[in-house]
């Protein structure tokens, strides 16, 4: 795809299902920037600081092999709005890495993306698309986001002050829910939503980025989360686990809603006596850092499991 390292079509007769597939992404790269994608670079004029992430996404693990691609290209650009959420910034630029499957695997993502960046606008400034050997049965996906962070510096994890009140937006478990629907094969929208499509809260972590200390989206799970915002900010965040809103499909497997992870909520921390301006849930309370930087209910938990996801482990799918 043109833009940032790539080639440019090879011509008004290339039928390939690259040629085919930076047309449609040429339909949505309509910015200035994206030079229309006839380029091997993107221009980005920056007036203050960036916030810049970027995360992949592989068939088998962050999606089911039998998912609509369209689903996959929501997520992969949510995904990342989702770290920019966690920042308060606004996105400015989207490049994307791509990998060519058929060609109607290829349409239906390129669907998908018009339809996230219709719901959440980012401009696509270009990328890079590739085709592996036929014998390469895994897809790999990967998207750069780039935002404009409404405060200076942006929140961090490491911003976590002992006394602070640790808060959680929205329920965990939603994501789990969902997937193990899909695993059954039930077909039912509303459940398998915050799997398929999950929501960044742009405005949220907008309206959150001025008050708060610390702030991280929870994509791995709230305890590892939340460990590693503890060992950043060095304090032990001591949490309180009937306080935690949970998914009523999960709500007799509370501990395992708050290890599985995809759901994107904000996880964040406050001065004590101070009231988010959002819809949040008191859950824990930063520590002076002891030997353990999280604990459940006064207690270090079970090392026996895993605290959420950690790429590397053998683990089911999910992210």
């Amino acid at each position: 795809m043109s833009g940032p390292e790539t080639r440019a079509v090879t011509g008004p007769g290339d039928d390939s299902g690259e040629a085919r597939f930076i047309a449609a992404m040429r339909a949505l790269a309509t910015g200035p920037g994206s030079r229309a994608l006839a380029d091997d670079a993107a221009v980005l004029d920056a007036h203050g600081p960036l916030v810049v992430t970027h995360d992949m996404m592989v068939e088998g693990v962050h999606w089911l092999p039998s998912q609509d691609a369209a689903d996959v290209a929501w997520k992969l650009v949510t995904s990342n709005l989702s770290d920019l959420a966690a920042k308060g910034a606004r996105p400015v630029a989207l490049i994307l890495g791509y990998m060519l499957g058929d060609a109607a695997w290829d349409a239906a993502f390129a669907d998908g993306l018009r339809a996230v960046l219709a719901v959440h606008p980012a401009p696509l400034l270009g990328g890079d698309t590739v085709a592996g050997p036929s014998s390469a049965a895994t897809r790999t996906l990967g998207l750069t986001a780039i935002g404009a962070p409404v405060r200076n510096p942006p929140p961090a994890r490491a911003d976590a002050q002992v006394g602070d009140r640790v808060w959680v937006t929205g329920v965990l478990g939603a994501a789990l829910a969902g997937f193990e629907a899909l695993q059954r094969g039930v077909d039912d929208p509303a459940l398998t939503a915050a799997f398929r499509r999950p929501e960044p809260l742009l405005a949220t972590g907008a309206t959150l980025a001025p008050v708060v200390h610390a702030m991280m989206d929870v994509s791995d799970g709230l305890l590892i989360d939340a460990r590693r915002m503890a060992e950043a900010s060095r304090t032990t965040i001591a949490i309180n686990s009937a306080a935690v809103p949970v998914h009523p499909a999960l709500a007799d497997r509370r501990d395992e809603a708050m290890r599985w992870g995809d759901d994107y909520q904000l996880l964040f921390t406050m001065a004590d006596g101070i009231a988010p301006p959002v819809d949040a849930c008191c859950i824990g309370t930063v520590l002076a850092a002891g030997r353990e930087p999280v604990l459940i209910d006064r207690v270090p938990p079970d090392g026996s499991i895993p605290l959420g996801y950690a790429h590397g482990r053998d683990t089911a799918p999910k992210d």
